[in-house]
């Protein structure tokens, strides 16, 4: 990883959000992917316009996107791209989705953007830095106790059953009257800010959490699978996020009860 690497992660992110923002609340072709969750033009267009300066200006590099999957590379080196990620609020004209980004050398995240086009709010996570927002030194927050917690996730149905009983098992130990429901990777980055404690989510994919890795972890927080262990590109796809490392064991033993 070098500084034109982190340059070369904005200038991504950029390019991504210049093809979505025509596309915002505008009429635009939507197509429902194998898994049942949708794709738009803005999605594709995204995606392409990343791919076409990496492939000119890091072609030894490994890609991996949501909508046109793997290319292999000739180095240890690997650019995680979702283009949009929370499409259904995109849809909905909701400013609650995001462009990730993420370069993982030998299988782990070093540089993660969480970039959201409309609202100009773009979250830079580098390993070993502090993390930036809009420019700017942000930080997590101190969380004294479970039960005074905010947590989050992007929506109940996302989970399978048994997941859904230890996420339930997670809620009935925070503060339930401020569950947040929705959000997708801006989650993340409020959680990097400071105004969230704790996302819990299940499900999830390598391009849907690489960026997220790098974001929260620049912040003092800790993004973790949910028996503790740091997340990879083999990771099984449930995911914590917690603001305060201190309430890690705390969360782990509540959704246990699950």
């Amino acid at each position: 990883m070098t500084p034109a690497d982190i340059t070369l992660a904005e200038r991504l992110a950029d390019a991504a959000a210049a093809a979505i923002r025509p596309y915002y609340r505008a009429e635009f072709e939507t197509e429902t992917k194998r898994d049942k969750s949708p794709v738009t033009e803005a999605d594709k267009a995204a995606e392409s316009a990343m791919r076409q300066i990496l492939e000119a200006e890091r072609p030894e590099d490994a890609i991996i996107g949501e909508e046109f999957g793997r290319k292999s590379g000739m180095s240890r080196r690997c650019w995680v791209l979702d283009p949009i990620d929370g499409t259904t609020s995109f849809i909905a004209g909701r400013p609650l989705f995001g462009t990730l980004i993420a370069l993982t050398v030998n299988d782990f995240p070093v540089i993660g953007i969480i970039d959201q086009p409309i609202s100009g709010e773009r979250w830079l996570g580098v390993s070993g830095r502090e993390t930036l927002f809009n420019g700017k030194p942000v930080r997590s927050r101190p969380c004294p106790k479970l039960d005074e917690a905010i947590l989050a996730t992007t929506s109940p149905h996302l989970f399978s059953n048994q997941d859904a009983d230890y996420f339930s098992a997670l809620a009935k130990q925070t503060e339930t009257k401020r569950l947040i429901w929705g959000g997708d990777c801006y989650n993340y980055g409020l959680l990097a800010s400071g105004h969230l404690d704790i996302v819990c989510e299940s499900g999830l994919k390598l391009h849907d959490y690489a960026a997220l890795v790098p974001v929260v972890e620049g912040a003092g927080g800790m993004m973790c699978d949910w028996y503790g262990d740091p997340l990879h590109a083999k990771s099984d796809g449930r995911v914590l996020a917690i603001g305060d490392p201190a309430r890690l064991e705390d969360v782990i033993g509540a959704m246990a009860t699950g």
